[in-house]
């Protein structure tokens, strides 16, 4: 079973990597990838494309390359959201409460309302894959810390960061701050791109 579980993780890992780069493909300039949350994991794959110049997190993992990551986040204290979380035919989801408390906590409620509404749930053998690439070994990073964030603990995003050598930002957000705090994340990707925010 658990080979079975893992060949399903990788052909996921390898869809998502496979999507960004078809979008890569269709560049014709220097491209900057930007993940939030788990889309940091398909940023330090892709991002080894010779087209992205530049790497941008937001309260988001960035795994070395063949990394354990739950392994990793296991040496920081289990978030609150975690309790929220249910599962169904491998699929996990937030219930309402955990959605607007924990993981969106400063997002305005009817807009937090929507998103909960709108939420896709998430196969559960995703978080234990591993990626074969972490881009921002050679690539410029920057990265956006939350640091009220319930979902991800902020101090396993300053630890990742500071081992990427990432220009980093702290912004007082829930893990959504590119909806809470987008003028700070905007900024942030206009540096990136070598612009004044």
């Amino acid at each position: 079973m658990r080979r079975v579980e893992s060949s399903v993780t990788q052909a996921w890992a390898t869809r998502l990597v496979a999507a960004t780069q078809r979008v890569l493909n269709q560049q014709d300039g220097p491209t900057v990838l930007v993940g939030h949350s788990y889309a940091g994991t398909v940023v330090s794959e892709a991002g080894v494309d010779p087209k992205v110049s530049s790497l941008v997190y937001g309260a988001a993992r960035a795994p070395d390359a063949g990394e354990d990551f739950v392994a990793l986040s296991a040496k920081y204290p289990t978030m609150p959201v975690r309790a929220g979380t249910e599962e169904h035919d491998g699929y996990v989801t937030l219930k309402q409460d955990a959605f607007l408390k924990y993981f969106a906590g400063d997002v305005p409620r009817d807009k937090a309302m929507t998103l909960f509404a709108v939420q896709q749930p998430i196969a559960k053998t995703r978080f234990g894959e591993r990626t074969t690439a972490a881009a921002w070994h050679s690539k410029p990073s920057w990265y956006a810390v939350s640091s009220l964030d319930q979902t991800i603990n902020p101090d396993l995003e300053r630890f990742l960061a500071k081992r990427m050598g990432a220009t980093t930002i702290e912004l007082p957000s829930s893990h959504l701050s590119l909806v809470s705090h987008s003028k700070g994340i905007t900024d942030l990707i206009l540096e990136a791109c070598g612009r004044q925010p």
